[in-house]
């Protein structure tokens, strides 16, 4: 069934609209899957905090054209979906990595990190990242690890002395035997 212009043109700008607000965007071709598998993928997505969409390669092309966003000819051959990652890519591209994983019927055919294309590949490595909390903490502590070392370094003579003072004191008050 064949759509309206208005219709393409609506169609073209939600996607411009996904394009602007996704952090990530992962390609792949979904071929044979059936609607409970697709419904349970675009819950996944929800809950990863994102969206997962069939989209018509023609209509999705006009809108990465309109965006300025380069686009490599074999992400968009054959049936393509897309998972747009609204909040942290790599739980998501995880999400997208282990449903390839369990499934014969879903390849990953690559994507986008912010308005770059990456490959497969590097879909995959994405999907091994850690969460961006664990990486700023990661962070953190390697920045800090300077600092607390400095101050453990500064502490030590003090402690030294505090220590002689303790031993010396504890030598007074025991009793002499005698």
């Amino acid at each position: 069934m064949a759509i309206s212009k208005e219709r393409k043109k609506e169609v073209v700008a939600q996607y411009g609209e996904w394009l602007g607000k996704s952090r990530a965007m992962f390609l792949v071709e979904y071929r044979g899957l059936n609607m409970k598998q697709l419904d349970d993928l675009r819950s996944k997505a929800r809950e990863s905090g994102g969206e997962f969409h069939v989209i018509k390669n023609t209509l999705i092309t006009l809108a990465f054209k309109e965006a300025g966003i380069p686009m490599p000819e074999h992400f968009f051959a054959g049936s393509t979906a897309i998972g747009f990652a609204f909040q942290d890519a790599p739980p998501f591209a995880k999400m997208m990595s282990d449903f390839a994983r369990s499934s014969e019927l879903f390849k990953i055919k690559g994507g986008y990190l912010g308005t770059r294309p990456i490959s497969a590949e590097e879909v995959i490595a994405l999907a091994e990242m850690p969460p961006l909390p664990v990486m700023r903490a990661r962070l953190l502590g390697t920045l800090l690890a300077p600092a607390s070392q400095v101050v453990r370094i500064l502490a030590e003579p003090a402690r030294q002395v505090a220590a002689v003072v303790k031993a010396y004191a504890e030598k007074d008050a025991m009793p002499e035997a005698a």
